[in-house]
């Protein structure tokens, strides 16, 4: 049979997504699609609850799943459906792949737990307003705790801010993955807007410095430590090296 004649299977059928188009990652099944709404700092409300799981009913979601970055995944989409699923929840993209700023992930902060020492809730948020979704070189993870706990995991991220009675701590370089590193303190018990200037300083500092696809840590690692803090007018990093207390 000429090969004109032969119906397209399936697979070749199908409209394909690269990972990170529309807001979308492709599956194990090489056939269906994840998405996850942009939920700043983990928070939501009741009614945007309910527009998630009428959406994922409607267009038959295989699962839904809370995610590492304080997020809802809706699972095992088509990707016919994608731009209607979007449409539906009216809510922002929340960047699964790409080179750039990922979720701000925050502890539940002073208004609900109680050793929280700073609030990390209103200082996550206004991180995540201003760079949210920025591009940078490689992906970038920021966290924020509001007491030494670290239940915001600050410790593995790019940039950790994690509270103290004195203010907030200021880690850089921390990462995840097949090898991870601790990140490394640059300043000490500062303001919520000292934090924030350093948090700005750090990614402007990355986006200069930082070749394509690298992490701030293998930055940090090829250039010195000391090329971040002599840049931002600190003094070199703590004796002890990374994680030091």
């Amino acid at each position: 049979m000429h090969s004109s004649s032969i119906p397209p299977s399936d697979s070749a059928a199908r409209p394909r997504l690269m990972d990170g188009e529309k807001g979308s990652v492709l599956q194990r099944d090489g056939a269906t699609y994840a998405i996850a709404p942009h939920l700043p700092c983990g928070l939501l409300t009741p009614d945007v609850l309910r527009r998630l799981a009428d959406v994922a009913e409607r267009y038959g979601c295989q699962a839904m799943k809370v995610t590492s970055a304080q997020r809802i995944a809706l699972i095992g989409l088509q990707a016919k459906d994608i731009d209607a699923v979007w449409a539906e929840l009216g809510l922002a993209r929340g960047g699964l792949a790409g080179d750039c700023v990922r979720s701000v992930r925050v502890c539940t902060g002073m208004d609900y737990c109680k050793r929280a020492q700073q609030d990390s809730v209103p200082l996550g948020l206004q991180i995540d307003r201003d760079h949210h979704g920025k591009p940078m070189p490689g992906k970038l993870k920021i966290g924020v705790s509001g007491c030494g706990n670290q239940c915001a995991e600050t410790a593995t991220k790019d940039i950790g801010l994690v509270g103290s009675k004195q203010g907030w701590d200021v880690w850089v370089g921390g990462s995840g993955g097949a090898v991870p590193c601790l990140g490394t303190r640059i300043v000490r018990g500062c303001s919520a807007e000292r934090a924030k200037a350093l948090v700005d300083d750090v990614l402007a500092f990355y986006q200069a410095k930082a070749r394509p696809k690298e992490r701030l840590c293998r930055t940090l690692g090829r250039l010195g430590f000391e090329a971040l803090t002599d840049a931002l007018g600190l003094p070199r990093p703590e004796a002890g090296g990374k994680g030091s207390t």
